[in-house]
Formats: structure tokens, sequence, C-alpha cells
């Protein structure tokens, strides 16, 4: 079968020169032998990994990260030769493939790592990985000198090298600054403590690479920021340049409707009309991410915010017309039209949560189309 065009009208427009924009900048902000790992981790933030990577490395990246092994698999596929990091933990069993694909992996256990000195000397090229310090954000890494010696120690071995090492910020993006520090020097004394500093020392997130300069080290770690998000309003009022947003979502008019007082909207007929009304469908619900929480939110069509009404649908949604509109008529569900612009914080603050999560609910439904 021919390859499909895309017949729906819904889809996510991801605007690479921002992207770009975004690296570049920080390109210039970085000290200039500071190199940025580009995060494109969950598809990069819902935004396409592939192609944001591509935008990135144009930029000025030298390195991608990624969460799962999966997804370094898949970016591989498509990118020869960046290095890539994973920044979760793995299966032993993968080692291999990350040996063989040149996948860096992020490693802080001793008896990981006495299962992989098992299979080592089989794999066909050397094995590059990165040792994680846990300084204070309680996830994953090792929590003393002691530990990290004995980690650094049981990576020694043929097939390993010992590339890196980093730790990961909780309150790098808020005002105070006390439990930051306290991380800055457990990380700081936990990589002094080694016989060999490794080539990439890295300590700064998104929001550390942007409002902390002391901590730029080998390298940064560039995520939510690269899509023109802030990682907080602490952040957003500090900024040392202007973000430019990458993803807008749009859709049109499927269906028009005059209803009346007394008539009812969706399941449950939870929307009752008051007087006359022009009610539109959009072809956007619930199994796109446009989840039932977001219900009166509001999108600009003909230049204007129409609500929400009714339930959100699976498939479907409805909305409430300032006047009657023809079918195929342009809706923007985040993004700008007129004189007016939905952002993707106003989603987060309906639903309760952070921008990271909007773009990241918009699934694989959704077609990107991409602007160069």
């Amino acid at each position: 079968m021919e390859e499909l065009q895309n017949f729906r009208p819904t889809k996510a427009v991801i605007d690479l020169k921002a992207i770009q924009s975004n690296v570049s900048n920080l390109r210039k902000h970085l000290h200039s032998n500071v190199h940025i790992i580009a995060v494109i981790k969950a598809n990069a933030y819902g935004h396409g990994d592939i192609e944001v990577a591509r935008a990135a490395l144009e930029a000025g990246a030298t390195m991608l990260a990624v969460a799962t092994p999966e997804e370094a698999l898949h970016v591989r596929k498509h990118i020869a030769d960046t290095p890539i990091l994973i920044l979760g933990a793995v299966p032993v069993n993968f080692t291999p493939y990350a040996a063989k694909y040149d996948i860096t992996l992020t490693v802080f256990s001793t008896e990981w790592l006495a299962a992989v000195r098992d299979i080592a000397p089989t794999f066909e090229k050397t094995l590059n990985v990165h040792l994680k310090v846990d300084s204070g954000m309680g996830r994953i890494g090792v929590r003393s000198a002691e530990a990290l010696r004995e980690v650094y120690d049981a990576a020694q071995f043929k097939n390993i090298c010992v590339d890196g090492i980093f730790t990961h910020f909780a309150t790098a993006d808020e005002e105070g600054t006390a439990f930051y520090e306290h991380q800055v020097e457990v990380f700081t004394s936990l990589v002094n403590s080694l016989p060999v500093k490794p080539r990439l020392v890295h300590a700064a997130n998104t929001a550390a690479s942007l409002v902390k300069e002391h901590v730029q080290f080998d390298a940064v770690r560039f995520g939510i920021s690269m899509y023109g998000l802030s990682p907080s309003d602490y952040v957003a009022h500090h900024l040392p340049y202007e973000l430019k947003r990458a993803l807008s979502l749009e859709t049109e008019i499927v269906h028009v409707k005059q209803i009346h007082a007394g008539d009812t909207v969706g399941y449950g007929a939870t929307y009752v009309a008051t007087g006359d009304e022009w009610i539109a469908t959009l072809p956007i619900g619930y199994a796109d991410g446009l989840i039932r929480g977001l219900g009166n939110q509001e999108v600009l069509v003909g230049g204007v915010r129409a609500p929400i009404v009714g339930r959100i649908c699976m498939d479907q949604i409805m909305i409430k017309l300032p006047k009657k509109m023809p079918v195929g008529e342009r809706v923007v569900l985040i993004g700008t039209q007129g004189d007016d612009e939905i952002l993707i914080e106003e989603w987060a603050k309906r639903l309760n949560t952070i921008v990271y999560e909007i773009p990241c609910m918009l699934n694989s439904r959704i077609p990107r189309i991409f602007q160069a």
C-alpha cells in the first residue's frame, strides 16, 4: 500500500527554527568549551525525536539523551554517529546492543556491573558508561564517596569505559538555593574523590544551565526550554534570552449546528443552552491527549476565544461559536491566532500540573508537521 498522507485536520505543528534558536542562544550563553546534551526523551517531549534531534545538532548540540533502550535504538536507526546517553536504568541484556550501537549507559550498581563483566568480552566495541550520583534527588545513583568508588572500581574491566559522571538537581528551578547548593557540594565532593575525573562531568539540567552559571562543568542537559518552555515561573522571570515556543496544536471545524434554549450537548447532557447558540464539532478528543480535565478550556476560532462545551469525547469535542462559521474553519487549541494566544501554561494551570506534561500528553495519533 502506498504511504498515506494525513487526512485528519488535527495536527501538531512543530517549528524547528524555534528549536534551533533556543539551542543556538544557549550555545552563546554557555562557556565555549561546554557541551550541550539535547534531551529528546519521550519523543522529544512530544515534539518528534528525530526531527528535533537533527535541528538541535545543527544548532550546536553535540550529544543526545533519552530515557529508555527503545528510545535510544530508534534514534540510532536515524542518526548514525552522534553520542546517545540513556539517562535511566537499563537491563544487563541490553548492554551488547549498547556497545554495538555506541549508546552510553547510566551506571550506579556494582551488582549490575558484576553481571556485565561476564558478557563484556563478547562486546563488538567498548561500552561507554556515565556514573550516576544521587546528590539529593532520591531517584537513582550512588549516595556516598565510598559507594561511588566501589562502582568506579567495578567498572575497570575490558570493554568498559567510564566516560562521564553526572547528577540531577531537585530545586534548580526555584528561588531558594540552600538545597541546590547542598547538591552542588555533594556532587563536587564525590567527583573529586575519584582517582581520575571522567571526560564529561555534567550536573546542570535546563534550569541550572539557564540561571546557574557556576555548574556548567563539561556539559549541560537541555530539555524543556529547548522547546521554548520555562521549567518554572522563577526561571521564566530570570531567563538570559527569550525562548521561542516550538509547538502549536490546531484542527478544523467538521460540523456546525444551531441549538436553542434547553437543548443539551455531550455525554450526560451536562451542557444546556440558554438561548440560540451555534455549536461546532472538532475532531480531537481524550484519545489524542485532550483529556476531560480540559473541559471548559477555550480555543481560538476566527481570532477570538470560544469555550469547549459538554464533556470531552474520545474523538471529538464541541465548542460554542461566537457566530455561525463554516465547516473547514481553522481552530487553534495551543498557539496564536489573530491577536490572542493560548499557551501551554494555560492548559497546565487548568489541569493543576506542569508544562512538561502537556506536550507529552499529545499522543502519536496526532500527526506532527515540521516547519523548517
